[in-house]
């Protein structure tokens, strides 16, 4: 009696869940709400005001011919702006120059920093020391970087044109030369950001199991079958990541090559960025520079969605799934 008695008050008793009623759920969810919209409040604020509002303001400053002064523009041109973008040899030339850099960094400085990091996870003496010089280049600021390749390619001061001149090689005028200013500015660029994707790589790599390499060489695989078959598949996220920022900072390029050749020769280092600044700041055509703010917005909106839904989607399904197996 006494055991069936206690079955029975165990299948019976309620539990803690069921004594709060809706009320006290409902009060929950209230409280968890506004718990959620305090984090988030002030930073949904920053981001209207600071992201949305002024691609909201470009955007309809792109609509006008407008000097920036006066108010607001009244002289309404539509889509002019636009197609005179697209007719502009400067601003047409912008694209294939970006494309150029962005070209270059995916051949040449990308694969740079993956051998580099490659070598520094090897037990090398004084690895510490070349990691910490690869990487102090991406601290300076792009300012100082540009100050410094400034004084570093002066003609006739840097070693490179005592060198050429040893060679029987002179008048080279280096930044002042445009067949060469933009090669020399996408060494500038590489020197500066190829620790930082190093430091990537590198990170990616010290999250490979050991044990998978030690595997690969008990079955007799040599030191490039296990890079290709085993490193290079699981550096893949991170070297998808590393694509995607280099094409977005080449896309966005300003501050480092305004201070270094501000554009020149002749127009020959000019990016989108610093086209959009020379008429909005120096030739007051704001309607203008404003269209071509929103044509960079929008090739880096797409680029980026469309390398998000093709390219890093299943990185993103791999942690979500990751994430839930954890749960």
């Amino acid at each position: 009696m006494s055991a069936s008695a206690t079955s029975l008050s165990t299948t019976t008793t309620p539990e803690p869940e069921d004594l709060a009623g809706p009320p006290a759920r409902r009060r929950s969810r209230v409280r968890g709400i506004l718990t959620i919209a305090a984090f988030l409040g002030p930073a949904l604020v920053l981001f209207c005001l600071l992201v949305l509002a002024p691609i909201v303001l470009a955007g309809y400053d792109s609509l006008f011919k407008w000097n920036g002064f006066g108010g607001h523009p009244t002289n309404f041109v539509g889509f002019e702006n636009f197609t005179k973008l697209f007719k502009d040899e400067v601003f047409t030339g912008d694209l294939k120059r970006g494309g150029i850099l962005v070209l270059l960094s995916l051949v040449i400085q990308l694969p740079l920093s993956l051998g580099l990091a490659m070598l520094l996870n090897q037990k090398i003496k004084g690895r510490a020391v070349y990691r910490l010089l690869f990487f102090a280049p991406y601290v300076l600021s792009e300012v100082i970087t540009a100050v410094l390749f400034n004084l570093v390619l002066q003609p006739d001061i840097c070693l490179a044109d005592r060198a050429f001149s040893a060679m029987g090689i002179t008048d080279v005028t280096w930044l002042g030369d445009s067949d060469i200013a933009l090669y020399l500015l996408f060494f500038v660029i590489t020197w500066k950001y190829f620790g930082f994707h190093m430091i990537l790589y590198l990170a990616g790599r010290q999250g490979i199991p050991h044990e998978l390499h030690e595997a690969a060489a008990t079955e007799g695989a040599t030191s490039w079958q296990t890079f290709t078959k085993i490193t290079l598949p699981l550096l893949g996220p991170t070297i998808r990541i590393s694509i995607f920022l280099s094409v977005i900072g080449a896309l966005q390029l300003f501050d480092l090559v305004w201070v270094l050749t501000g554009g020149g020769p002749n127009h020959s280092t000019e990016t989108m960025a610093v086209t959009m600044f020379q008429f909005g700041f120096r030739r007051f055509q704001v309607g203008y520079a404003s269209a071509i703010s929103i044509v960079m917005f929008l090739m880096s909106l797409i680029f980026a969605l469309l390398y998000q839904r093709f390219v890093l989607r299943r990185d993103t399904e791999g942690a979500i799934t990751v994430m839930r197996d954890y749960r």
